[in-house]
């Protein structure tokens, strides 16, 4: 048998038909794989970050009800696909009222937000199949747990409103608890495998 032009000897040794679709199976099945990872790692980071962003706007409301010596409130409206939110101060001394913001005598502190304007694929909400933070199973889905009239107050003296923001992306699962007493808040991460919710 002939060399080939580029010098090398040929032994006549190749792939079969069948062992190149076997090699290119298996690399389709590791790049699915490997993009269903990225995706559910993607969702994590995203749906960790809007948690975290939740309980970061909670405690600079407490911060700005500290300094400013009035309440601040986060108001929590339901809209068709999630919540939509706004900070609100309490102009007059009495507190931050759902009237009163009609009204326009309590200040908008910000625009309107969702959660989806900066993490893409991820709202308010709990999933059907995960107990709340109590461990509570069947409570509903509504991510917004804090009182019938939606206002997450922070007082001057240091109290909050108390209650539990369920926050979720695609798969995953947080939670940003506050509490009432101290108006600070505690990031929870459902863990699927243990059924569990741990803190982050």
């Amino acid at each position: 048998m002939q060399a080939p032009a580029s010098g090398l000897p040929f032994n006549g040794a190749g792939f079969t038909v069948v062992e190149l679709l076997f090699a290119l199976s298996l690399a389709a099945v590791i790049a699915g794989m490997s993009v269903a990872m990225g995706a559910a790692a993607a969702d994590e980071l995203r749906t960790a970050a809007a948690a975290r962003y939740v309980a970061g706007l909670v405690l600079g409301n407490r911060m700005d009800s500290l300094k400013r010596a009035r309440s601040v409130a986060l108001r929590f409206e339901a809209d068709a696909a999630d919540y939509v939110f706004q900070a609100y101060l309490d102009t007059n001394g009495n507190g931050v009222r759902t009237t009163e913001i009609r009204s326009g005598e309590d200040e908008a502190l910000g625009p309107v937000r969702r959660l989806s304007d900066n993490f893409r694929d991820v709202h308010f909400g709990l999933r059907a199949d995960v107990p709340d933070a109590d461990g509570v199973r069947g409570g509903g889905t509504d991510g917004v747990r804090i009182g019938v009239a939606r206002l997450l107050v922070t007082s001057p003296d240091g109290t909050a409103t108390s209650g539990t923001l369920y926050v979720r992306g695609r798969h995953a699962q947080y939670a940003v608890r506050v509490l009432g007493a101290t108006g600070r808040t505690r990031v929870l991460k459902f863990e699927p495998g243990a059924g569990t919710w741990t803190s982050r």
